[in-house]
């Protein structure tokens, strides 16, 4: 197959969906779906017909658009007076992204075609990008093994007294020097998220905005979220998760390191977090249910004891145990309370259980999934075990 024949695929199956809910095109203008479909991230939007040609048409590059694009029709981007005419096929039931897309824009697509009625398409698009191809298997995969030799460099490194940014400012010079892209793509309004965390200590269990177990100190009251200039000390649980980036795909990983021993209680947590990782691995087949997974993995933090530790401190919990990763870090599906959603085969998902004791720090571990029919199978397969220096 040609990466031609990858997005010639990705676009006959929008235009299938387009169809089947009795629209007559799609007008993308999120970066990351434009990408998705046409292989370039230039700034312009897609068209879609649902029976017809697609085009994109670009405001900036459209050298480098007109190089790189999978599709045929690649366009400046048409004056205001132009755009409607310029669309292939008929446009008047239109589907957008209103996920992603600001009120200003709206505004602004809806005057350039008035009279069309405009449809909310987020949940196809995103079940769309939830499977991936053989194609963006191997991708990342590639960048699974690039993200895990970075991790395994951890141990020459990390040392007692160094501050938590120093430690996260080495590993993302490794991991940018491996290839890694730097940029963590999040798709959810208010969400931010700077490649990812090195935290030790109890600063790993200061509560914050992100949707995640895990928040870390941050740098400042202005961005709250990872590594501080507190230093690491003996004795206590590090956590490292980070994100690696390669060809535009994400990969999400956590490891536990500490320099001398482990508390008991911390290590028993970090032993039902494998297991759960383990559970919820095997669960992950075509059909099963995503919230019923989630559940499983919270009554396996419950019959340990460590429930009210499990996904965030207690009061302030994460309530899902995996999310979908590929282009963005948040994507389809969730393993979460309520997201009654099948799985479907070769779906990505980081799963991710992790402890967080207040005033203590945090354990867990997190790895990369594909969905596979007799369960999950790792992408990030560095070893598990917790690392001791």
């Amino acid at each position: 197959m040609t990466l031609k024949d990858e997005y010639s695929g990705r676009i006959a199956g929008l235009q299938d969906r387009l169809r089947e809910q009795g629209l007559d095109g799609a007008l993308i203008s999120h970066p990351i779906d434009l990408y998705y479909f046409t292989g370039t991230r230039q700034n312009g939007v897609f068209w879609a017909a649902a029976s017809g040609e697609a085009q994109l048409l670009v405001r900036k590059s459209l050298g480098r658009a007109l190089e790189e694009a999978q599709v045929d029709q690649v366009l400046p981007f048409p004056s205001s007076k132009e755009f409607a005419a310029t669309l292939s096929g008929e446009p008047g039931r239109i589907g957008m992204t209103f996920d992603v897309l600001p009120v200003q824009q709206y505004n602004y697509y809806a005057k350039l075609l008035s009279g069309c009625q405009f449809n909310d398409i987020s949940a196809l698009v995103r079940d769309l990008r939830a499977v991936k191809s053989a194609w963006e298997l191997d991708v990342m995969r590639r960048g699974a093994d690039q993200l895990c030799a970075v991790f395994a460099q951890v141990p020459d490194f990390l040392r007692a007294g160094m501050r938590e940014v120093d430690l996260a400012a080495e590993f993302e010079m490794r991991l940018r020097k491996a290839g890694g892209e730097g940029t963590t793509r999040m798709r959810a309004y208010n969400q931010e998220l700077f490649m990812g965390l090195a935290v030790s200590g109890d600063r790993g269990s200061t509560p914050g905005f992100f949707d995640g177990a895990v928040t870390g100190a941050g740098m400042s009251k202005a961005s709250p979220h990872g590594a501080s200039t507190q230093q690491i000390t003996r004795h206590e649980p590090i956590m490292i998760d980070y994100t690696g980036t390669f060809d535009g795909y994400l990969l999400d990983m956590t490891r536990i390191f500490v320099i001398g021993d482990l508390d008991d209680e911390l290590q028993r947590a970090f032993d039902t977090a494998r297991v759960i990782q383990e559970q919820v691995a095997a669960a992950m087949r075509p059909g099963a249910n995503c919230a019923e997974i989630f559940e499983l993995a919270a009554r396996m933090a419950e019959d340990a004891g460590l429930g009210s530790n499990f996904m965030g401190p207690p009061g302030e919990q994460a309530r899902f145990v995996g999310h979908g990763v590929g282009l963005e870090l948040d994507e389809m599906p969730v393993l979460a309370k309520g997201f009654n959603v099948p799985l479907q085969l070769n779906q990505t998902i980081a799963v991710e259980p992790k402890f967080v004791f207040p005033g203590i720090g945090v354990v867990g571990i997190e790895n990369t999934f594909v969905v596979g029919q007799d369960g999950a199978t790792r992408l990030t397969r560095l070893k598990d075990d917790l690392v001791r220096l």
